[in-house]
């Protein structure tokens, strides 16, 4: 039990009783944490508290808790756009297309393309029903009736000019009712079903597909198809075909399957092998695609990037779930990819659980770069969404407000007097919204079209330090271009519970006082709340009065979020005592006592110290002897006195 001093002038320590001759003096012995700055470091006024300020969002998404200030710039997930420092605003309107007439049951939409700078979309019925070919009005919003009709579901297409010149618009299709494809010339439509198609594209001036079964053919012109290569894998293998660069840096033919990656050797018409091999599943390869110099080959919601060089490959690990993943009702499988100019854009099919490969399953090779990759927890149907690449970080692009209705399809286009878009398909009704060509200040885009709503949470942040008890002082919100319509919701919640507190429930003009400027949020009524991790939400919200008019064209914007906060060390106490050794005490001559001192001092475990009687050994301390200064006499005499100094660690 713990020992108690009940004498005047008395200490315990390590099971010995010392007399002193002074009493004790006790001192706070905890260090105050130096402060800390992240984010951004002028935020350094203040000489006690801490400062940790969100003000650059280009990190992208998939962070869910914040590991020191490299991270700083990423969100655990967001709808807002994320490509622009100081500023955080509304994502770009997605408009729904009104759907045709189309009369078919369980609609999809198995291709986009753009001919004759004109939107054509195929919507497939169920698996005994045809497929249906549309041509979108621009100006009347809606899709017309049918220009064409397929005895099969449509799988691809392809624009393919043949080497005189004549232009073709060709969908590939593909059932249990047959396959093949037709093609448009600009004034009439052609079934041909001579070979079975599932997969297009253009290569050496001439249209290329493949069926399947993994039969490989091409034509110079419409209807003089070649057999070619045939794929050595089971039917059903491929799931995608596209041209990209060979080691050689020469264009060549690609296919990605269940199982990896194949090249087309054109002299010898047979598929080689690459080094990017898979365990087989379902969802690989699906929808890869070649942007820039590289391949990107989706496996579920994981995705690799293949750079074919001269003398050894390089797979780098790249998707979506490469950090922390994503929210549970938001994973899925990547089903299509489109380049575009500023980014990569992935579909996330939420109708499917994701799947995730680890980087180790990649067959090695020299000059092969490859991170770890953990396995993504498999969830139910969720909501399906664009997400958007810029080899920086991920952006969502848009997210459906439909629990499990998938993506079908994906077309980037600059059809209808340049407008630049991203077309998709979603639920029976093919969608657009308009992308920026370039990277630009949002406020100096005066007719961008933003969305009505976003959300955006940052990451769990701890300081680094789960052992230390911190306190949130203050939360200062930077913003701008706000109105009475145009406003921003702060929440925030502690300690890993995805319990949301209301900070500011509607910043806007009114309550900042002006349009732009800062408002602080005092935590705690002043007293402040502790807090072992905290994480923020905010939603931006514009006027959903009309999304015709100039409401369309405003966004609040968000500059900064800064977190005053202060850590705090557990109190730790030292006390400095001086030792009388000129005396017996309590059966301990004065050689005794100091023996019994200096082995308290060399002691390589802590020790006990006290020098009260409390009944409950609440001011027992477990301390190291920190220092010793002593007078002593000479020669045979053991008196003398010592002054110690113990602290706790």
């Amino acid at each position: 039990m713990p020992a108690s001093v009940i004498e005047t002038n008395e200490i315990y320590l390590n099971d010995t009783y010392f007399p002193t001759t002074k009493p004790v003096r006790s001192v706070l012995a905890s260090l105050y944490p130096a402060k800390v700055v992240i984010g951004d470091t002028s935020k350094d006024d203040q000489l006690r508290s801490s400062i940790v300020a969100w003000s650059d969002w280009r990190g992208g998404i998939g962070i869910n808790r914040m590991e020191g200030a490299g991270e700083v710039s990423r969100a655990w997930y967001s709808t807002a756009q994320l490509r622009y420092k100081n500023h955080l605003v509304l994502p770009g309107l997605a408009t729904e297309s009104t759907a045709p007439s189309h009369g078919l049951t369980d609609a999809t939409i198995g291709a986009i393309n753009t001919y004759g700078d004109e939107v054509y979309a195929a919507w497939n019925g169920s698996n005994s029903e045809n497929a249906k070919i549309f041509k979108y009005n621009n100006t009347g919003d809606s899709w017309g009736s049918a220009l064409d009709e397929t005895e099969d579901q449509v799988t691809d297409s392809v624009v393919f000019t043949d080497a005189s010149g004549n232009s073709h618009l060709v969908f590939a299709h593909y059932d249990a009712n047959g396959s093949g494809y037709t093609h448009y010339d600009g004034s009439s439509w052609t079934s041909n079903d001579a070979k079975d198609t599932q997969f297009l594209t253009v290569w050496d001036d001439r249209l290329w597909g493949i069926s399947y079964t993994g039969q490989l053919w091409y034509a110079t012109t419409i209807g003089t198809e070649v057999n070619d290569a045939v794929l050595p894998l089971p039917d059903g293998s491929v799931t995608a075909m596209f041209v990209a660069r060979n080691a050689a840096g020469i264009p060549n033919i690609y296919v990605a399957t269940k199982e990896g990656l194949f090249m087309h050797n054109a002299d010898n018409a047979r598929f080689e092998e690459t080094q990017m091999e898979f365990p087989i599943h379902s969802e690989n390869g699906k929808g890869t695609t070649r942007w820039r110099d590289s391949v990107y080959i989706p496996s579920g919601l994981g995705l690799y990037k293949y750079i074919n060089g001269s003398n050894s490959a390089v797979i780098t690990v790249v998707g979506p779930d490469r950090d922390d993943g994503m929210p549970f009702d938001k994973r899925g499988a990547i089903r299509m990819m489109e380049g575009s100019h500023n980014e990569l854009l992935a579909g996330i099919d939420a109708r499917f659980s994701p799947l995730s490969i680890a980087s180790t399953s990649i067959p090695y090779q020299q000059g092969t770069t490859q991170t770890g990759h953990s396995p993504v927890i498999e969830s139910d149907a969720g909501y399906s969404s664009i997400v958007g690449y810029n080899e920086m970080g991920w952006e969502t692009k848009w997210l459906s407000g439909n629990l499990g209705k998938g993506l079908d399809s994906m077309h980037v286009s600059s059809s209808y007097d340049e407008e630049y878009r991203v077309w998709w398909g979603h639920n029976n009704s093919v969608w657009f919204m308009n992308l920026p060509p370039a990277i630009i200040n949002p406020s100096e885009m005066a007719e961008f079209e933003y969305a009505e709503e976003c959300i955006h949470e940052t990451p769990w942040f701890n300081a680094g330090q789960s052992e230390v008890d911190k306190l949130a002082l203050k939360l200062r919100i930077e913003a701008q271009d706000l109105t009475s319509t145009e406003k921003v919701k702060v929440e925030y919640a502690t300690d890993y519970a995805e319990s949301y507190t209301t900070a500011v429930p509607s910043l806007d003009a009114s309550t900042m006082g002006a349009a732009s400027g800062t408002h602080v949020y005092t935590f705690g009524s002043s007293l402040g709340t502790e807090f072992r991790a905290i994480k923020f939400k905010l939603t931006l919200n514009r006027s959903d009065a009309t999304t015709t008019g100039l409401e369309k064209f405003e966004s609040p914007d968000v500059v900064s979020l800064t977190l005053e906060w202060r850590k705090k060390m557990p109190a730790k106490w030292g006390h400095q005592v001086d030792v009388d050794l000129t005396h017996d005490y309590k059966g301990n001559t004065p050689q005794d006592l100091r023996e019994k001192l200096v082995s308290a001092i060399e002691e390589t475990t802590l020790v006990e110290f006290t020098f009260r009687d409390d009944g409950g050994g609440t001011r027992n301390y477990y301390v190291d002897v920190t220092s010793a200064t002593g007078l002593e006499f000479t020669g045979h005499d053991e008196r003398g006195s010592t002054t110690i100094t113990v602290a706790e660690p």
